[in-house]
């Protein structure tokens, strides 16, 4: 049997939500944030919440209760974090919140400014572009902190579209590049960090080598930082991680260049946590059985098109069917189908699957582990309409529809 990410859904009946709809098992959700709790406690490192991956803020005071803040990619989420993930929770300070961008706006440094913790410039063009606001508003803000992404190049990645050290990448600066623009350390005034993000959803095997080309390629800038900011990519929260490693890396780094580590787990706060809700629409044959869905793989599960990947679909609990079914390959299984979408897009097509019994008009599928860089992706390409959005918990069976969408929201997107 294909194993099932968010398993506990298994014991979820779809039935219950709209459909489509993104539905998040906020107890899930609270086991990954407390992994990442202990990690930053044992190891004195920040960890900050990805909300590129997942911005799903009416469970914001869960992110709120066990992390040190949010990472964000622009202002938007910048504004998010600011209104809904600064907390203000007895006897606690008020959650970080860090921006990064390849380039920002002149407008957008205004606003970041006034609201950001920690700005990290993604080239020193930027950088001295922006640098005499920067430090007129730190004068003003002293809590106010600069940063610059470097790029180590060290590529542990298997699929270029999500590897941000490949030749002629945009995402950083080289070593290379760093001593054209610093080889004086003075010219580094009003820089108090350093910034890489080189992994995707990757183990610590992979981040070892990755900070040895770091403190290889920046060792004399490395002394003279007060925080170095690991990115994410890191899958903490996998049973296979060697999370007493990384601990004990964060307490090296710490303590060798005296300065506070930063982790920005996204997927890792949220894996296993999530599914996406479809109904089979109709069943029609060309050459195969086919299976229209009322979701889509372009507009609500893009990933599936682009990595590509093949998302597992599962049953859950629905009257007539087998206890804990799961799709199968082509062939495994006595049913087969290929499910697709609602768009015109030809490609608009999930995958081929086989099931233990024909599927039904009406019939409610779930498309496994789709909390992390989903309902953050959709579109309203053809006018589909977006997921609603849902919480459930697994530990009571609670359920809330948070929300749902409809022709306001693909209409306000257009002229």
């Amino acid at each position: 049997m294909t194993d099932i990410q968010a398993s506990r859904f298994f014991q979820f009946d779809p039935s219950r939500t709209p459909s489509p709809c993104f539905v998040v098992d906020e107890a899930s959700v609270e086991r990954n944030l407390k992994i990442l709790h202990q990690v930053q406690q044992n190891s004195g490192a920040k960890v900050l919440m990805a909300l590129k991956a997942f911005s799903m803020f009416a469970m914001s005071s869960l992110f709120i209760r066990y992390l040190s803040g949010t990472c964000c990619s622009g202002v938007h989420e910048a504004r998010l974090a600011f209104d809904y993930y600064r907390g203000d929770l007895p006897g606690q300070s008020k959650r970080e919140l860090h921006v990064y961008n390849p380039a920002f706006k002149p407008k957008e440094i205004d606003y970041l400014l006034t609201v950001a913790d920690h700005i990290v410039f993604n080239s020193a063009t930027q950088w001295l572009r922006y640098k005499e606001q920067c430090l007129t508003a730190l004068r003003q803000r002293p809590s106010l902190s600069f940063g610059l992404r470097i790029n180590p190049m060290h590529s542990t990645g298997e699929t270029p579209l999500y590897d941000p050290c490949v030749a002629g990448s945009r995402l950083g600066i080289t070593s290379e590049e760093f001593r054209c623009h610093f080889a004086d350390i003075t010219a580094l005034e009003g820089i108090s960090g350093l910034h890489f993000h080189t992994l995707c959803e990757q183990g610590f095997d992979a981040l070892a080598p990755t900070l040895e080309a770091v403190e290889t390629q920046f060792a004399q800038y490395l002394p003279h930082m007060h925080w170095i900011n690991f990115g994410g990519g890191h899958q903490i929260t996998e049973d296979g991680y060697d999370r007493e490693a990384l601990i004990a890396t964060c307490r090296r780094v710490k303590q060798a260049y005296d300065v506070q580590v930063y982790l920005e787990p996204g997927e890792a706060a949220v894996i296993k946590s999530g599914v996406l809700v479809s109904e089979v629409l109709d069943l029609p044959r060309n050459q195969v059985n086919l299976a229209i869905l009322d979701s889509s793989a372009t507009c609500h599960m893009p990933d599936t098109l682009e990595m590509p990947y093949r998302a597992e679909v599962f049953i859950g609990e629905q009257s007539g069917w087998p206890k804990n079914s799961v799709a199968g390959q082509k062939g495994d299984k006595p049913h087969c189908y290929r499910l697709g979408g609602q768009t015109c897009l030809a490609g608009d097509v999930m995958g081929d699957y086989s099931f233990d019994q024909p599927l039904q008009i009406g019939q409610r599928l779930m498309f496994d582990d789709m909390s992390h860089y989903t309902m953050v992706k959709t579109s309203t390409f053809n006018g589909m309409g977006l997921p609603a959005l849902a919480i459930w918990n697994s530990d009571t069976d609670g359920l809330r529809i948070i929300k749902t969408f409809g022709y306001e929201d693909f209409c306000q997107r257009l002229s």
